[in-house]
């Protein structure tokens, strides 16, 4: 599949996979603000048994296929919360309300 990876400008380190080039549109407005402006860092042809040094290959490819886009964030800030960005809820503060 070819894709199209972004680095946002505002988040060190962040990067969105995205199936169709500049296909901001699809993504939750929550994800949107996060990151803040992106630039195209490089595209290239993912196929399942790629290396990738951070990322697992077919778990890109799934959720490219699946949602369009697949969020990439540095080791140190992959929390489970995350995921529900892919869900269009903002992620949690920890605090009861």
């Amino acid at each position: 599949m070819h894709c199209y990876v972004y680095a946002s400008l505002r988040k060190a380190d962040s990067y969105l996979w995205l199936a169709e080039r500049d296909a901001f549109a699809s993504l939750p407005v929550e994800l949107t603000e996060l990151l803040g402006p992106m630039r195209l860092a490089m595209e290239l042809e993912l196929e399942a048994h790629r290396k990738l040094p951070h990322e697992d290959a077919a778990q890109v490819l799934e959720h490219l296929r699946s949602r369009g886009w697949h969020l990439q964030l540095p080791p140190a800030q992959r929390l489970a919360s995350t995921n529900h960005l892919a869900y269009g809820h903002a992620p949690s503060d920890g605090q009861a309300r």
